[in-house]
């Protein structure tokens, strides 16, 4: 709810470091797109973990964040990086939308336009947005306070990771022109896909990600693996420094909140099932009526009348 337009408005926000303060009151028309990041961060990391042990419920506290996603593990991995690929997703669109003076449409690309089509709309500004993006999300990780060397190393190239994931997923998208909706004519620009579709690609990188040491190689130290028989790191692997927990039970020194009373899908096989989500604590049973619409019915023209239905629904929570 906040204006952002006097630099003093910066103080509202809590747990900015000295270079985005600054950053802030020389940007003040970039905070909405910053703010705006934030919160998706947080629903759409929630909405991704929805079905494990982990939902990133821990991320409500931000800044403050929990023990789980301040000691380096692989859960903390994922929220830098997602992160990071959306303060830079927001500037970018913003550009787009000529929310940002500073800004507009993306360059129009050097490749030459396939038969049928032509370059043209508003493209999404990924450079402007990497640029501001980088400047804002890093400069946490390069001040004093930051915690320890292997940390920072760590989150710094979680960050990059999630940056790099944004950037590969701009893709073109079209629009057809034409006599009577034909696509005789297709103009076409570079877009970036939805958040949730960055979120999914990062959880595959945090389901296979590296633990790392920070080491001397040579002349600087170096994140490579804990394990002497793996690959070393890749631009593209998430990596993290120590163990999560296995966040069945409470355990507030680890940032577990465990998952009793959390919803189970009794059928299922994977991570949502009783059998791990419950730990093999088991589950209690409860009926819960549901209200839906239905026996929907199309009237000319133009609008659609439903009914209420109601039915009972079984659900399972974790004992």
């Amino acid at each position: 709810g906040v204006a952002w337009n006097e630099s003093h408005h910066c103080r509202l926000l809590a747990g900015l470091v000295p270079d985005q303060s600054l950053m802030c009151r020389r940007n003040l028309e970039v905070m909405h797109s910053i703010v705006r990041a934030a919160r998706r961060t947080q629903s759409v990391c929630q909405k991704s973990f929805t079905d494990m042990r982990w939902n990133c419920s821990s991320i409500r506290l931000a800044p403050s964040f929990g023990p789980d996603l301040l000691k380096g593990t692989r859960e903390s991995a994922f929220v830098y990086a997602l992160a990071a690929a959306a303060v830079a997703h927001a500037i970018a669109q913003a550009c787009a939308s000529g929310e940002l003076p500073l800004c507009s449409c993306g360059p129009v690309p050097s490749e030459v336009p396939g038969p049928g089509f032509r370059w043209g709309g508003c493209g999404d500004n990924l450079r402007y947005g990497l640029q501001l993006g980088a400047a804002f999300a890093d400069s946490p990780l390069k001040s004093s306070k930051a915690g320890t060397q292997a940390l920072k190393a760590m989150n710094l190239h979680n960050n990059a990771v999630g940056r790099q994931v944004l950037s590969d997923s701009l893709d073109t998208k079209c629009k057809c022109h034409g006599v009577s909706g034909s696509c005789s004519v297709k103009t076409c620009w570079k877009g970036l896909p939805n958040l949730d579709e960055i979120a999914s690609d990062l959880k595959s990188k945090y389901l296979a990600a590296i633990k790392v040491t920070h080491r001397l190689v040579g002349p600087r130290k170096q994140l490579i693996p804990k394990e002497t028989d793996i690959s070393p790191v890749k631009e593209m692997d998430l990596v993290f420094l120590i163990n999560s927990p296995d966040y069945c039970t409470p355990n507030v020194l680890l940032g577990s909140l465990g998952t009793q009373d959390r919803q189970c899908n009794k059928t299922s096989v994977g991570s949502d099932s009783c059998n791990l989500m419950c730990c093999g604590r088991g589950y209690n049973t409860y009926t819960e009526e549901v209200v839906e619409r239905c026996h929907c019915k199309y009237h000319w023209c133009c609008y659609v009348v439903c009914k209420k239905c109601r039915r009972k629904v079984e659900r399972y929570v974790c004992k």
